[in-house]
């Protein structure tokens, strides 16, 4: 037995074999559990497929989360395939990459809504449509940011949005802790992923967390994997309503200190 043996899982937002979602998905695949993925489109689905396949899932669900109900229409279709599931994973988020250049306050009353529901409203939804399918008991995970919680360059409205997600996991957690289901994030330092490509000066940012983290380094997505498992398996049963850094230390670092 390992740890994630007999347990099931739903893993939202792999956009490729460097996503810390499949940093997640490949560590739980290792650890015994059984998975099923999202994707947003068809295209998306082709890039995914081969992923899913090397951790034995063939189960692949289109969502939208920008799209009314598609939250709830992706579990449903679960349920068509498992009778209950013990996790899910959430790693979805979007902006206009344009907005997030310049001054915050140039943010735009429509990027503002997309962004919001997209990246923090979307783990509400889920909560809402999954807790059924956990009888048990569970786990949600949600990934977040620094950014959340401090200000960082480029980053502006999507950084409300993850303070707006991290503020939903304490909620959520209250609302589902009765049915002995527990709601986390995980707040990833800086990666190579396909979403951080996306902000600029994302090169400055890296090298200047791994040069001021304590550990001197910026996890990897199998790090952020390892952590992930742990906080939805039964090692954290009684953990809930927590973001948990996994960013070598640089989320304590007031001032660095000099060379």
């Amino acid at each position: 037995m390992t740890l994630l043996s007999g347990k099931r899982g739903l893993i939202m937002g792999v956009a490729n074999e460097n996503s810390a979602a499949w940093g997640i998905a490949k560590q739980a695949h290792e650890l015994g559990a059984k998975l099923a993925f999202t994707y947003q489109m068809p295209a998306f689905k082709r890039r995914l497929a081969p992923l899913a396949e090397s951790v034995k899932s063939d189960l692949l669900i289109q969502c939208d989360v920008s799209e009314e109900n598609s939250a709830k229409k992706t579990i449903t279709e679960l349920s068509n395939h498992w009778s209950e599931i013990d996790f899910v994973v959430h790693s979805l988020g979007f902006s206009d990459k344009n907005e997030l250049r310049g001054a915050y306050y140039n943010t735009s009353r429509e990027n503002f809504r997309k962004t919001m529901l997209i990246s923090a409203f979307s783990f509400t939804e889920l909560a809402q449509a999954s807790f059924p399918m956990m009888p048990d008991g569970g786990s949600l995970l949600t990934l977040s940011y620094l950014g959340g919680v401090r200000t960082t360059p480029n980053y502006n409205v999507m950084g409300v949005a993850k303070a707006a997600l991290e503020s939903s996991v304490r909620y959520l957690a209250v609302d589902l802790g009765k049915k002995n289901i527990r709601v986390n994030g995980l707040s990833a330092g800086p990666m190579k992923t396909l979403a951080g490509s996306a902000i600029s000066g994302a090169r400055g940012i890296f090298r200047h967390s791994e040069k001021n983290s304590p550990l001197g380094r910026n996890p990897d997505i199998y790090e952020v994997g390892n952590a992930g498992c742990y906080l939805i398996s039964d090692l954290a049963s009684g953990v809930t309503g927590e973001i948990h850094y996994v960013d070598g230390g640089f989320n304590n670092v007031g001032v660095s200190i000099s060379e």
